[in-house]
Parts: C-alpha cells; structure tokens; sequence
C-alpha cells in the first residue's frame, strides 16, 4: 500500500496526466523555429528594450516547446511510461511547463537578471533528464519497434537542445549586456560564435583528449604498453570559419576523434609509433565538412552485433545489442541519480577523468559517485555519438560513419555555412 506522500503524488501525477486542458492549449501552438541567422542578428545590437523582449520570447516559447514533448511522453505506452527514468523525465517537464507559464512577464533589467537566474536553476534541475531518457527508453525497448523508439528520443533530444539554445542564449546575452561578457578571442553573439575556426576547434579537442590518462574510458582489462595518444594531423581548408554554436561542434568533434584514439591504441598498441589520425577540412559553398579517419581497424560490425556503423546512433537494443547490457545500465542508473547529472558538453566529460587506468591509483579517484564507480564518461554509457548525431542534425546537418573493416573509419561531418537552416524541431 502506497505512503500518504507517494499516494499524493500518484494521484497529483494521474491528474495533470489525464487532465490537462492548459497543455493542450500549449500543444496546439506551433514552436517559432529559428535560424543561427536570426539568433545572431537580434542579438547583435543589444539594448533594454531588446533584452526584455528577448526574455519575453524564451518566457513564451518554452512552455510550447515543452508542452509538445510532454503530449510525446503521454503518448508512449503505459509499460513505458512507467519505466525507471521515464516518470522522473515527465515529473521534470511537467514541473518546468508549470513554473514557467507562471512566470511574470519581464518590464525591466532587474527582473530580467530574476528570470535568468530562475532559467540557471531550470538548467541545473534538468541535466538529469539525458541519463534518466536514456536509461528509461533502454528498459523500455522489448516494447517498441526500433523505428519508434529512435523516433521518439530524436524528438526529445532535439527539443531539449533547442530549450538549451534559447535559454543559454538568453543567458550569454544579459551577461554581456551587464559587462559579465567572454573573453574568447573569437568574435561571438551571446553562445554564437560568428567567424568559428574549424581548426582551433580541432587542436583544442585533440589537445584535450592527448593529455588524458590512459584507461579512464576505454576499459581494458590490463592498461597496454603506452607511450602516447596518436597524433590528429589537419589538413584542407584549414582557415575555414563560420558562424555555429561552438560548444556543439566541439562535443561532435572530440566524440568522434576520441573513439578514433582509443581505436588506434587498442589496434596498435604493440607498435612503436601509432598511425595518425587524419582530420580533414573542407569549405563549400554552402557547407562546411571535416572528416576524421583513422586505422583502428574499423567498427567490425559483425563482432559489435550491429547491421550497420549507422546503429551505434541508434537507442533500440534491436539495432544496438549493448542498450540492454548490465555495465550500461548500471552506469546510466548511476548518473541518473547523481545531482551534476549529465549536460553533454566536453567540459563535463574532461572534468571527470580522474585515474590513469582501472587499476590504477585510488588516491586519485575524485569523490563524485560516478567517478568512484569508475564512469567518467559518455562511451560506456552509450551517449556520445547518438548526441553528436542529434547535435550535427540540429541545424540541418549530417553525420555518417563508414567502416573499412580491418583498416579502419571515416567520420563525415557536414554542417550549414550560412546560418539560415532552421532549427529541426518536430512538433
């Protein structure tokens, strides 16, 4: 028999389920999808006028786009809504659409810097909700096709990445209206950054990834012989830049490079000198590309139990075999209960390395729960390339991986040069 509070809770959960006519009339609108374009020239010129409007347009528009995805959760089976993860996701949209349609308007800058910190807390409460959708939907998928469930969690992803976008943008702009701005060398419009160097982008992520300790997240079961990370040689149009969100080039960047790395090391780690690794640039009219080929010898999916490299994008256990695997979802239970949860940018995955190898010094483990258990980041948790998918699909790119078994992989990253591809957003 359920507890007074859990009781209370149930029932406060099966009304706002089942009857919400307020959601439906958030649901009915259509989310106003914008362009890199747009961000940048709204903000470009910032004065109050502006800023209380740009704060009025995020007050407005979230509760729409969060209102979508909850008629999303609402229309999932009743096995999967129940699932581990799943009610704590739907818990944490629902709270955030109430608190947000509530919200005052905003008249000035004083509760302009109220309603930004307000956004701070939502974005702290929410980095829990990509563990816990990813935990659920794992449990959840012997009850959905693949075609579905992919689906679904595309739509869920993306939408949070475009909340993230207006929030942080939002953010980034009353900071630097207040003279709380960046010190970055590139020119930037609030989190846009206009002229983005493709291959400072690159040495920076491969920098990164060359100064981590060996075994943090590739999980051998004795850590190799290891004389260094192999070298990331650039080469094409190497003075490309563009206007993107950089946080989102670099997390598809340093996921893609990262599991080259570790491919090669685990394919040659007898030798002497590893193979680089070659990233190549290459600037159209309309697109920016970069490939990333390595000889790690090749994803081999007949051993990984994949019919394609292009299901390792996949969260269906019928694509992917590894969703259902006991380390992973131990793992995904383990962030999913830990407060700093899981953002997906590259800054969190370097901040939670800690030890050279898992055997090695256990003084330096650090004294979060997902450090102490050895998870330090996105691969074992199956995140980080169907996120650099979502992130390179955001604005109407692409991402495809092509494996030479036994040579190794070509990572092809097409992104929009101009910044007039509106968000992907499903509605």
């Amino acid at each position: 028999m359920l507890s007074p509070p859990l009781l209370r809770r149930h029932v406060s959960t099966a009304l706002h389920f089942y009857q919400n006519r307020l959601l439906e009339l958030y649901a009915a609108k259509e989310a106003n999808r914008l362009t890199l374009r747009q961000l940048v020239f709204f903000g470009r010129s910032m004065d109050q006028d502006r800023l209380v409007k740009s704060a009025n347009y995020v007050r407005t528009e979230l509760p729409v786009r969060i209102a979508h995805r909850l008629r999303d959760l609402q229309s999932l089976p009743y096995i999967v809504v129940t699932q581990e993860g799943v009610a704590k996701v739907y818990e944490l949209y629902w709270s955030a659409f109430e608190k947000i349609r509530r919200f005052s308007p905003i008249t000035n800058l004083a509760e302009n810097e109220a309603f930004c910190d307000f956004l701070t807390g939502l974005l702290n409460e929410h980095a829990v909700i990509i563990p816990n959708l990813s935990l659920g939907l794992s449990l959840s998928s012997p009850y959905l096709a693949p075609e579905q469930l992919d689906s679904f969690m595309r739509r869920m992803l993306v939408s949070r990445i475009s909340r993230r976008v207006l929030v942080e943008h939002h953010i980034a702009l009353s900071n630097n209206f207040a003279k709380r701005g960046h010190t970055d060398r590139e020119p930037r419009v609030g989190i846009i950054f206009t002229g983005l160097d493709v291959k400072r982008s690159i040495e920076k992520c491969a920098r990164l990834l060359k100064e981590r300790p060996i075994g943090v997240e590739d999980y051998w079961e004795d850590c190799p012989r290891f004389d260094g990370w192999p070298d990331v040689v650039i080469e094409g149009h190497e003075g490309t830049k563009f206007p993107y969100i950089r946080e989102h080039l670099e997390y598809i960047l340093f996921e893609l490079l990262k599991n080259s790395m570790s491919a090669t090391v685990e394919k040659h780690r007898d030798l002497s000198t590893l193979p680089p690794i070659l990233a190549t640039i290459a600037a159209g009219d309309n697109d920016v590309s970069i490939r990333i080929s390595d000889q790690g010898g090749g994803i081999l999916t007949a051993q990984n139990n994949i019919g394609a490299p292009a299901d390792l994008f996949s969260f269906s256990h019928l694509r992917n075999s590894t969703r259902l695997e006991h380390s992973r979802l131990g793992a995904l239970r383990t962030v999913s209960s830990s407060p700093g949860g899981m953002r997906a940018t590259v800054d969190e995955q370097v901040g939670r390395w800690q030890k050279p190898c898992p055997h090695g010094d256990p003084a330096r483990t650090g004294s979060e729960p997902e450090q102490d258990a050895g998870i330090s980041a996105h691969p074992r948790l199956g995140i980080g390339l169907p996120m650099s998918n979502i992130f390179a699909t955001y604005f109407g790119g692409k991402l495809e991986l092509v494996s030479l078994d036994g040579w190794g992989t070509d990572a092809y990253l097409r992104l929009p040069k101009l910044g007039t591809n509106l968000e992907g957003i499903e509605v």
